[in-house]
């Protein structure tokens, strides 16, 4: 589709965002800040968190919530696809997907100002556990790992829960991907910050920067932030922030805040994916005649 671009400089931004009750303005401020980005930046790839335009609902099992869901490709998509095509840039987003009544995904879309919407990924691990209730909503996805053929590049999109497992972050750079983007929405549950928050904080960046070094990819996770209360009690999540991107070497090459709206920008040398390849060539020495037993649950 695009010129090999493995000795390109890609300018990316992750935008960082606190999110309203209201999803409208949300959005208006998602697509003032994408433009923002794209204008005064100059970024060439654009990341949003996980269900850019909602507050995380997920904090309770409710079932009107259904209601805010819609269809995708649909009226959100196809808002960032007239806006991607303005500003010629490579956006990606999460979503509330409305497959069918009764069929409800966590869907990331990846759209191309050239090229047009490119496609979606259905997040693959879902969570459940207390204050990320996910189960109740999101039907597991079905469309595999995936990489996306993009102006700037292959990118693979997983979504937040996704971001822990190896498996996926490999299957996606064995589809191509050379940069795997993590839209996020993850926190602190305000009981348990002082005593867990810094060990919870460093194993999520930890996990990542691993992906960024065994494919040799870049990776790029955009989280959300502040604190968003729970609908019945005085309790909630303290999203934190310090969206960062990682070099295929492991180095985190810009980090946002921990409690604002950030647009974190910087360049990427894609050369950089080449040397660490040939210098750690770990896809070279997979024993692939060896992992049969990946398939399996546990190891009898």
């Amino acid at each position: 589709m695009k010129e090999n671009l493995s000795n390109k400089i890609i300018r990316v931004s992750a935008i960082q965002m606190k999110m309203t009750k209201d999803s409208e303005k949300n959005l208006s401020n998602s697509l003032r800040l994408i433009k923002k980005a794209a204008q005064e930046e100059k970024a060439d790839l654009i990341c949003l968190p996980e269900l850019f335009s909602l507050q995380y609902f997920c904090q309770t099992e409710e079932p009107g919530n259904f209601s805010m869901s819609e269809p995708v490709p649909g009226p959100t998509t196809h808002a960032l696809e007239l806006l991607a095509e303005e500003l010629n840039i490579t956006l990606v987003a999460s979503l509330f997907e409305r497959r069918a009544q009764g069929v409800y995904h966590n869907t990331a879309v990846v759209i191309d100002g050239k090229y047009g919407y490119l496609g979606k990924y259905r997040k693959m691990h879902i969570p459940d556990e207390p204050g990320y209730q996910e189960k109740f909503y999101f039907t597991p996805g079905d469309l595999g790992f995936k990489s996306f053929k993009t102006s700037v590049g292959n990118c693979g999109v997983m979504v937040c829960w996704d971001q822990w497992y190896p498996e996926a972050a490999r299957l996606t750079a064995l589809n191509g991907a050379q940069i795997l983007i993590y839209p996020t929405a993850i926190g602190w549950h305000p009981e348990e910050k002082n005593i867990l928050g810094q060990t919870q904080h460093e194993a999520w960046e930890l996990v990542q920067r691993s992906h960024a070094v065994t494919n040799g990819c870049f990776v790029i996770a955009v989280n959300r932030v502040g604190f968003e209360k729970h609908p019945s009690k005085q309790s909630g999540i303290e999203f934190w922030g310090q969206s960062f991107v990682a070099a295929p070497d492991g180095r985190v090459l810009a980090r946002a805040s921990s409690a604002d709206t950030n647009i974190l920008t910087v360049d990427l040398d894609m050369a950089e994916i080449k040397k660490s390849r040939l210098g750690w060539p770990f896809l070279r020495d997979r024993r692939i005649d060896a992992y049969e037993d990946l398939t399996k649950r546990l190891i009898d």
